[in-house]
């Protein structure tokens, strides 16, 4: 990372002397004594400038019937880049501000509907002991604190090609939360816990189009356990400037609900892992993935249950291998009928680190969908629907951090 406060503070360094100079012998001591609190306070507050770029060759063997070889961009890990700002104010107490954007490395175009900041953007109060309240576009509470147990969603970095169906229960970031306020307590002896509540904006519709969740996680030795919710009210409504940009909205719906658990285990080099996730649709429309099947939703209710088994292993300190199994079952109506399509997922992973900060990765992913006469096919992270019930795709990467 790179402190930008260094050519701030050598100015206002040179500065303090010029000061320092004119002063009379006599004023000297009292001089020195506020040009030193000055520039102590000043080097108090940093922004850094920091970011992610995932570069890939990418084989999936039959989107759309035909097999494809691709370069890809945030492959695994979603290329992006931000700036972190922190000014102490006293007290324990700081002011902050996080901008973050994602681009695609392959033709450096901007990311999530073309938005500046598209990851997120908030400025906020973090009090060391009595947590941090913030502002702007943000994480959901599932993604804080169940997101990291997962495999699709764990640090550092996630894995966007180990996406339950559709990121139904958005542990890969399919949206991000507008409009939003969110408070984050600190770690109490291992557990943490927050809320987030998220405006529509429309006058005289304070329901329509808001989302509101909360979690919590607690971590002891090698165990570590998290827990999430959250409820959108009309995260198909056209209304734009709510809490679910409709770019970004992976159901068109009257009403989402998303919670589960999960438990991680390291045990030596090992680390083992279960998630469970439930998403609950009232009044569903459509599903945005599968727009291109032309399936006609009744406007009845969905779920998707999900159950996930993740492990990882270190061979060596700068070698891992990684994996996971998903199985999720649906069930959604359609004009057709109400049908039970059930997903089995697979992913192995091999990554090895050239530095601290720049790693290489293979991976390959493997889906099979029984559809029950849903007309769903199979489909990988959006990679495009598969020509048949399974698709096979594998990546080869690099990616570096600064």
């Amino acid at each position: 990372m790179f402190r930008m406060t260094a050519l701030s503070l050598m100015r206002r360094l040179a500065s303090c002397i010029s000061i320092v100079n004119d002063m009379k012998s006599k004023s000297f001591v009292i001089a020195s004594l506020a040009v030193a609190y000055a520039c102590s306070a000043h080097a108090q507050s940093s922004v850094t400038l920091y970011g992610l770029i995932d570069a890939s060759i990418v084989y999936v063997d039959n989107p759309k019937g035909q097999s494809v070889v691709q370069a890809g961009s945030g492959t695994v890990t979603g290329s992006h880049w931000g700036i972190d700002g922190r000014e102490d104010l006293g007290q324990g107490t700081q002011a902050i501000f996080e901008l973050e954007n994602g681009f695609s490395v392959t033709n450096g175009s901007i990311r999530q509907g073309g938005r500046e900041f598209g990851y997120q953007a908030y400025t906020g109060l973090g009090n060391n002991r009595l947590g941090t309240v913030t502002f702007g576009r943000q994480y959901d509470s599932v993604v804080d604190y169940l997101a990291p147990l997962s495999f699709t969603g764990a640090h550092p970095g996630g894995n966007n090609l180990s996406v339950h169906p559709f990121d139904n229960d958005n542990l890969n970031n399919s949206f991000r939360v507008d409009n939003a306020v969110k408070y984050s307590s600190i770690s109490y002896s291992g557990l943490r816990f927050g809320a987030l509540y998220a405006f529509s904006d429309e006058a005289g519709g304070f329901a329509d189009n808001r989302l509101y969740s909360f979690g919590a996680s607690y971590s002891v030795g090698p165990l570590s356990l998290g827990a999430g919710y959250f409820q959108a009210n009309n995260p198909g409504s056209s209304n734009t400037d709510g809490a679910i940009t409709l770019t970004e909205r992976t159901f068109i719906a009257a009403l989402q609900r998303t919670y589960g658990a999960g438990v991680n285990y390291s045990l030596g080099a090992a680390k083992i892992g279960f998630v469970w996730t439930r998403t609950q649709l009232g009044g569903l429309t459509m599903i945005n993935g599968a727009n291109s099947l032309g399936i006609a939703e009744n406007g009845d209710g969905a779920s998707f249950d999900n159950y996930e088994v993740n492990g990882s292993y270190h061979l060596t300190p700068t070698l891992s291998l990684n994996s996971e199994y998903t199985f999720t079952d649906g069930n959604l109506s359609s004009a057709t009928g109400q049908h039970r399509p059930k997903w089995h997922e697979v992913s192995l992973q091999a990554d090895y680190f050239l530095s601290k900060r720049t790693d290489v990765y293979l991976q390959a992913s493997y889906q099979h969908i029984s559809s029950d006469g849903s007309g769903l096919s199979a489909d990988i992270s959006g990679q495009g629907m598969s020509g048949s019930d399974q698709q096979l795709l594998a990546a080869a990467g690099l990616r570096h951090r600064f």
